[in-house]
């Protein structure tokens, strides 16, 4: 259940960054600011606990502090590395 909840949580956090940024970049509406910006500061602290709750490693945990895009990477390190040696 907690790798689903980081899964969103890291997609939600990385997209609301995202449409954020261009807001800022483009025309700003402060509406969207006004609704987006505590959506992704949530998703940002749903991703570190939901990481926190899923492993006890240090290099998720810390890789999930890093802001937008920490969630994606820390979903990426607590994947089962695939052998590269076929048997």
């Amino acid at each position: 259940m907690t790798a689903v909840m980081l899964k969103l949580a890291a997609r939600v956090e990385l997209l609301s960054l995202l449409v954020l940024l261009v807001n800022l970049a483009t025309v700003h509406v402060q509406p969207v600011a006004t609704v987006l910006g505590p959506l992704h500061g949530c998703a940002y602290l749903v991703v570190i606990g939901a990481t926190i709750a899923e492993t006890g490693q240090i290099r998720p945990r810390l890789l999930a502090l890093i802001p937008g895009i920490g969630g994606v990477l820390a979903r990426r390190s607590l994947r089962p590395v695939a052998s590269t040696a076929r048997q």
